[in-house]
C-alpha cells in the first residue's frame, strides 16, 4: 500500500481490458506499439486461458474489452473469444488492419456478438498506405470497411498520423465522408514500441500539427452530426501530461500475448518490476496483490515536482513508461509536463525535429522479425530526449 494520500487498490477495479491476442501480424509498420523485441515472446495463451482471464476479469467488474494485437485475426479462435464476451457481457471492440479478413468473417463476428470493429489505415493515398504497412493492402482495407457498415457495425477508421502523411488529413477525411464513417480517429503517434525507434523519422513539425488540426477542426463543424472526427495530439506537443491510462493500476488492464498481466502495453520495459502472468495468479491476486501494479497507483511514490503539484489528481504524473524512455527514471515527472525539470530537454528533441533536413526519403525501421532481433529492448532503453 503506498503511503497516506495514495489510493488504495481495494478502491479499483480493472474496468477495461485490452487483451492482445498474439504479436503476429501481415504489416510492418514503422510506428507499431509492440515491443521491439516482440519476437522474444514465446508461447501465446490458448482459448481456454483467454476465456478463464475473461471470466475472472468480469468478475471483478470489467465491461469493456478490446482485442488487440499484433493482428487478431490471425488467431483462429477470434470467433469463439468474441462469442464467450458476449456471454459474459462485455462490450467488445475489435481493433485491426482488416487484413486477414472477408466479408464472411465480418458476419460470422456479428454473429458471435461483437460489438464494435475499428479499422486503421495508413493513408488516403494507396501507394503510401501499402509503403507504410509493408504490404499491399490498401484496397483490402476499402472492401473491409465496406463489409463493416453492410453488417451493421458502427464504422470506425482510425488513421495513425506521422511525418509522412500528416499533410493529407483533407483527403483522408474526404475519403472517410465517402466511406459514410460513423467516427474517424486522426491519432498523431504516440513515441513506443517501434515508432520511439523511428523518433526522427516520424515526429511531425508544430506547424504540421497545427494546420492538420485546423483542417480536422473544420471538417469536424462541417459534418456535425454526420460524422465525429477526434483529433489526438502527440504528447510531446503539449504542456500538461495526459492522465496516462487513468492513472497506473487504476482501471486498465493490458494481458500480453504469452500471459504477461501489465498496467498499459509499454509498461515491461520498466525495469526493477516483475510483472505477474495470468497462467500463475489470478485477475484478482494480479490487481490486488501485485507488487507491480501497486508500485505506481495513487500518489506515495511521486517525487518533486508531482508530489506537491496542485493537479497530481488529474493527470497522475503522467506516462511512467514516457519518464523512463525520456529520462531513465521511470519515477520521474513526465517530461511532457511544463514544471518537469526535464521539459527543456523535451522541447529541444521537438525543435531538432522541427529544423533537421532530411533527403525526400529517409530510412525507417520496419517492424518485422529481422528488423525486432536487431533492434532488441537494451537498444532504446532510456532514450535520450536529445540525440
Amino acid at each position: 500500500m503506498n503511503e497516506a494520500g495514495s489510493r488504495p487498490s481495494e478502491q479499483t477495479r480493472p474496468l477495461w481490458v485490452l487483451a492482445e491476442l498474439t504479436y503476429a501480424c501481415p504489416l510492418q509498420c514503422p510506428y507499431c506499439s509492440n515491443p521491439v523485441d516482440y519476437t522474444s515472446t514465446r508461447g501465446e495463451l490458448d482459448t481456454a486461458d483467454w476465456i478463464r482471464v475473461l471470466e475472472e476479469a468480469r468478475a471483478l467488474g470489467a465491461t469493456q474489452l478490446g482485442l488487440s494485437g499484433g493482428e487478431p485475426l490471425v488467431r483462429r479462435d477470434l470467433e469463439e473469444i468474441i462469442g464467450a464476451a458476449r456471454r459474459l457481457g462485455y462490450y467488445t471492440n475489435l481493433i485491426t488492419s482488416g487484413v486477414g479478413m472477408d466479408a464472411a468473417r465480418v458476419k460470422a463476428f456479428k454473429d458471435a456478438g461483437l460489438d464494435h470493429i475499428q479499422i486503421s489505415f495508413q493513408s488516403s493515398d494507396r501507394e503510401l498506405n501499402d509503403i507504410i504497412a509493408g504490404t499491399t493492402s490498401f484496397e483490402h482495407k476499402l472492401e473491409m470497411a465496406r463489409a463493416v457498415k453492410e453488417n451493421g457495425f458502427p464504422m470506425v477508421l482510425c488513421f495513425p498520423l506521422h511525418r509522412r502523411n500528416i499533410e493529407q488529413v483533407e483527403p483522408i477525411l474526404e475519403m472517410a465522408s465517402e466511406l459514410k464513417a460513423d467516427y474517424v480517429e486522426l491519432a498523431t503517434v504516440q513515441y513506443y514500441g517501434w515508432a520511439l525507434l523511428n523518433r526522427d523519422e516520424l515526429l511531425p513539425t508544430r506547424e504540421q500539427l497545427q494546420a492538420a488540426e485546423s483542417t480536422a477542426k473544420r471538417y469536424r463543424d462541417e459534418r456535425a452530426g454526420k460524422m465525429k472526427i477526434y483529433y489526438v495530439v502527440p504528447d510531446y506537443y503539449e504542456e500538461r501530461p495526459k492522465a496516462c491510462m487513468n492513472g497506473w493500476g487504476s482501471t486498465f488492464l493490458t494481458i500480453a500475448p504469452d500471459g504477461t498481466a501489465l498496467p498499459c502495453h509499454a509498461a515491461r520495459q520498466l525495469p526493477g518490476l516483475e510483472f505477474p502472468n495470468v497462467r500463475d495468479h489470478s485477475v484478482g491476486q494480479i490487481w490486488y496483490e501485485s507488487e507491480a501494479f501497486e508500485h505506481f497507483r495513487g500518489f506515495g511514490w511521486m517525487k518533486e515536482p508531482c508530489r506537491s503539484c496542485s493537479e497530481k489528481e488529474k493527470d497522475f504524473g503522467g506516462c511512467r513508461c514516457q519518464a523512463y524512455m525520456l529520462t531513465g527514471d521511470a519515477a520521474n515527472a513526465d517530461p511532457v509536463c511544463s514544471k518537469s525539470p526535464h521539459h527543456e530537454q523535451l522541447v529541444r528533441t521537438v525543435e531538432e525535429a522541427a529544423t533537421r533536413r532530411r533527403p525526400v526519403e529517409s530510412p525507417l525501421v520496419f517492424r518485422n522479425p529481422r528488423n525486432s532481433r536487431k533492434a532488441s529492448a537494451p537498444d532504446v532503453e532510456a532514450v535520450p530526449a536529445k540525440r
